[in-house]
């Protein structure tokens, strides 16, 4: 497999990405699954459907509204402005923000589902010996909806390695700072390097099934732990 330095760079840039998308997806998406697992608020329909977004939405609408919103004269550019931040576009943090609300249904979903399958017997059991609400989380429901955890680190990760038209809208295409995988694949395909684009997808093809096979025999063990320990 004759892969070339950009070809290289662009998947060192495609798992750079993935990982830190991933990690902020977790940190921000289990406090919000949670609350969607536990509210009966009239907000978690419309919380829910704001969520979900991203799964019916075409990319590149999605994409539009991130690069206008990120613009120089969009809400979250003048603020990141103001804040001496500069603009988020065309940069590796514009295409963090983008892949987390592009990924963030595949990583809050998952986790609110192992959250609802608790149901709330183990929570007041621990109740009765005294747990904080803070204890009850980190000792008796994160463990049990491990599962859960193990699909949404996998698919958000997976799903912003395949990220096409959300990070070419907010990233554009500069190498070696924008340029992901996917990215490169088009350009090899748009200059008829057939085999070059050929050796790059066979990666990403080869690294789709590894992660799909590795989610599904982590999810059979979780489950067995998870339901061994109640």
């Amino acid at each position: 497999m004759n892969l070339s330095a950009a070809d290289w760079s662009a998947l060192w840039l495609t798992l750079r990405l993935a990982s830190v998308s991933t990690l902020v997806l977790l940190l921000f998406g289990t406090p919000l699954a949670w609350w969607l697992a536990r509210t009966h608020s009239w907000l978690k329909g419309p919380v829910a459907a704001l969520v979900a977004m991203p799964l019916v939405l075409p990319p590149s609408v999605l994409g539009f509204y991130l690069l206008i919103s990120l613009g120089p004269n969009g809400p979250i550019g003048q603020l990141t402005q103001s804040l001496g931040l500069g603009l988020l576009p065309f940069t590796f943090a514009g295409l963090v923000v983008g892949s987390v609300i592009y990924s963030l249904p595949f990583v809050v979903q998952p986790i609110q589902n192992a959250f609802q399958a608790l149901g709330n017997r183990p929570l007041e059991a621990a109740a009765t010996l005294r747990a904080s609400p803070w204890d009850r989380f980190w000792s008796v429901a994160v463990p049990l909806a491990r599962p859960g955890f193990i699909s949404a680190a996998v698919l958000g990760f997976a799903h912003t390695v395949g990220e096409f038209g959300v990070v070419l809208m907010i990233g554009g295409n500069i190498a070696g700072q924008t340029r992901v995988a996917s990215v490169q694949i088009y350009d090899h395909v748009e200059a008829l390097a057939y085999d070059q684009a050929h050796a790059l997808a066979a990666v990403l093809v080869i690294f789709a099934f590894v992660v799909l096979a590795a989610l599904y025999t982590l999810q059979r063990r979780a489950t067995t732990l998870s339901w061994g320990g109640r």
